[in-house]
């Protein structure tokens, strides 16, 4: 055999073996992604006893509902107000059809303006007030609505109504989950939704009847005149709702009693609640499936009065008469529904997601036979029909959310979803059925944007449904991680510096960081060693907050920290010095250190004492603050690079890869500063492929390898293991 046909096998042999490795890491991956962590009985609202509705009310109390369930009432009342009165508004402004049908989506739409702010405040301060302010300004624009004098305020007056409106679902349902125990939580939303729609279903003859008694063709203003008086009463009490102690009926649950708080909680960012969240299975499948639907849902109600309008010719009061029946049957049946499913969840909650997603996909169905209808009377029981396939569905979707999102992150997943859902779904339906609906007609519009996208919808919630046994084990895992901090504190035990719990990571679906936990003590220097590939820079984004984890917590001095910025980070002492060029090279030595001392630059007295400090500790930079950074040596530069972070005086000090790249001599030299700083009490991670410059400065090391931690243990225990340090640095196990 020739040697290049050897060279040609071993490539083969070589190629072979690494496809077969990657293949067998996917198939762990995909294996491990669909595990479910806990038995049935410690997921949250499985497997618990029965509860009364009665007995649900009393452990919260009734005032939260009451006042949350008037506003939500007043809101479907509001809703449905565009529906019906759309001819005679569009008759007034002398609109087209297909521009009122998209003002009265696209105000429905504007929830994705007010539902992230809302839900971001919603996750950190008291919500009653939050609630309060929204539907004040919901009554104030609500007023204003009905004193338009064209089209385009009309529209901007809807524009921020809807704006206030969020509040009703990104605050209310955070409010409704933390006030009352899980057991009731699937009949509480269904009640709360058919008190709801019985406004909504008296809503066609109140408001239609209040623009015929009016008379004329501006009838419809006194709608809206008159509803922002109810609305603004209640928003006065909502003040006054009582602040719920956060997750507090999972923690009950799960562990069996609340602990409360942990105390000053550090600011949540929106970028890592949103990536937390979005990784969740079950919200991502939902949210989808719900942005679908929207392309179908927001349109009908103001095609359907545009509709009945120009088939069979009714004005405002009949077509009220002609809605108002559909809501009917749902309403007898909510209370049904939310008792099952309640019954369901705690049964099995997949099977209890999946009847969500099998009661939407009828309807993609049911609306096409109704606008076939030949008469009035068919097309209100189908529509019927229809109403109590979606109201069903639509009551159960609430206590499935709040059930696999984390209690601090309620407000913004309730958020996701709605922005998702109206955004796309609203604002894409609203635009694409207004088109249809001005070319092609009304039916065209809706048969078509029922049969494609109510199906879709439907199906990717059923998707959705195989990984929500898993999703309620990563917050059983985050309860009993905290339930672990609390007894901590209680035992009087040190609270280390940094806490790692339980850390999982994924770039796209290639998962590098597996089940990795660690902790670091104040004053300790702690060495992260593997190879490349390992995970060791990506556990040091987690820290630093660049990365947000699909799985576990990152305490700070034993404040959760794992959804903070790293700008809030930063600002409590954990400081980072990258691998590789860490200056600016075509600025001087100052001129680096000014630009690090950026943020004290209101205080002048505070930079030069922060800099005089380390000069001291890096003297070989004094005299030579003028000449560029640039022409230092890979060691000095280094050196400034990390007199630059020193100049923020960290309390926990990271450090991605020291040695690299320089010279051993060099190398010894940062190692003297790096000494000093340990001598003084600060605390490290030191991320490093040079085994003996990681015996050399830390107290502990940890071994990661494929991104799971393989070994901890003292630096002078990991010397004496050469097997140890040849299986993670050569690939194999040693002799």
């Amino acid at each position: 055999m020739s040697d290049s046909d050897e060279v040609t096998r071993s490539a083969a042999s070589l190629t072979a073996s690494v496809l077969d490795e990657e293949a067998a890491r996917q198939e762990a991956q995909a294996a491990r992604s669909k595990e479910v962590l806990f038995a049935d009985d410690l997921l949250p609202g499985v497997g618990s006893e029965e509860m009364s509705l009665r007995d649900g009310f009393a452990k919260g109390g009734s005032y939260t509902f009451m006042v949350l369930l008037a506003l939500n009432s007043l809101d479907e009342l509001e809703g449905a107000a565009i529906n019906i009165l759309g001819p005679d508004i569009g008759e007034t402004f002398n609109a087209s059809d297909g521009l009122i049908t998209f003002i009265s989506v696209a105000s429905v739409a504007f929830f994705v303006l007010g539902a992230g702010p809302m839900g971001y405040l919603a996750d950190r301060i008291r919500r009653g007030p939050i609630v309060g302010v929204a539907s004040v300004a919901f009554a104030a624009f609500a007023f204003l609505s009905g004193i338009a004098v064209n089209a385009f305020m009309f529209f901007w007056t809807r524009f921020f109504t809807g704006i206030s409106k969020a509040n009703t679902i990104t605050v209310h349902s955070t409010l409704l989950a933390d006030t009352y125990p899980i057991a009731i939580r699937g009949r509480m939303y269904s009640l709360n939704a058919a008190i709801g729609r019985v406004f909504n279903a008296m809503s066609p003859i109140l408001v239609g009847g209040i623009a015929v008694a009016a008379g004329g063709t501006a009838g419809w203003r006194w709608a809206y005149l008159l509803l922002g008086i109810p609305v603004a009463v209640f928003a006065v009490l909502a003040f006054a709702i009582p602040e719920p102690e956060r997750g507090q009926w999972e923690k009950k649950d799960v562990l069996g009693h609340s602990f409360g708080s942990d105390g000053d909680e550090i600011p949540i960012s929106i970028g890592a609640a949103f990536n937390r969240i979005w990784r969740i299975d079950t919200v991502r499948s939902m949210t989808i499936g719900l942005a679908a639907i929207g392309f179908a849902l927001f349109p009908a109600g103001s095609i359907t009065s545009f509709f009945l309008e120009e088939e069979f010719g009714l004005d405002a009061l009949e077509r009220g008469f002609a809605v108002a029946p559909s809501g009917i049957l749902i309403i007898i049946l909510l209370p049904l529904i939310g008792k099952r499913f309640d019954q369901t969840f705690r049964q099995a909650p997949d099977r209890a997601l999946r009847i969500i997603g099998m009661l939407l996909i009828p309807v993609g169905i049911l609306i096409p036979i109704q606008f076939s209808m030949p008469n009035v009377w068919l097309f209100v029981i189908f529509a019927t029909l229809t109403s109590t396939f979606l109201g069903a569905a639509f009551s159960m979707i609430q206590p499935s959310i709040q059930g696999v999102v984390p209690y601090r992150l309620r407000g913004m997943g309730t958020a996701i979803i709605t922005f998702f859902m109206f955004a796309i779904g609203g604002i894409g339906g609203g635009l694409l059925s207004g088109f249809m609906q001005n070319e092609w007609g009304e039916r065209f519009a809706i048969t078509f944007l029922t049969l494609i996208f109510m199906p879709l919808g439907g199906w990717n919630i059923i998707k959705g449904s195989r990984a929500i046994r898993r999703d309620l084990s990563l917050v059983v895992e985050e309860l009993q991680e905290e339930q672990a901090y609390f007894d901590l504190v209680a035992a009087g035990t040190d609270i280390p510096v940094m806490q790692v719990n339980h850390v999982d990571f994924s770039y796209g679906q290639v998962q590098v960081l597996f089940d990795v936990s660690f902790d670091v003590a104040k004053g300790e220097c702690l060495a992260l060693l593997g190879t490349n590939g390992a995970g060791k820079s990506t556990i040091l984004k987690v820290i630093s907050g660049l990365e947000t984890p699909e799985r576990g917590v990152v305490r700070y001095h034993g404040r959760t920290a794992t959804f903070a910025s790293p700008e809030i980070r930063g600002s409590l002492g954990i400081q980072m010095l990258p691998g590789g060029k860490g200056v600016w090279p075509n600025l001087t030595i100052g001129d680096n250190l000014d630009v690090g001392a950026y943020n004290y630059r209101k205080d002048p007295a505070d930079v030069q004492r922060r800099k005089d400090r380390v000069l001291d500790m890096f003297p070989a930079l004094q005299d030579r603050l003028d000449e560029r950074a640039g022409d230092l040596s890979g060691g000095q530069q280094q050196m400034l690079a990390l007199a630059r972070v020193m100049l923020h005086e960290p309390d926990l000090l990271i450090i991605d890869e020291l040695s690299l790249g320089l010279a051993p001599t060099v190398v010894q030299d940062l190692l003297g500063h790096i000494d000093t700083l340990r001598a003084a009490g600060q605390t490290m991670i030191i991320v490093e492929q040079s085994l003996n410059v990681a015996l050399a400065i830390s107290d502990r090391a940890i071994f990661l390898e494929k991104g799971q931690v393989r070994f901890e243990g003292s630096a002078q225990e990991l010397a004496e293991r050469d097997d140890l340090a040849r299986a993670v640095f050569l690939g194999k196990e040693g002799g």
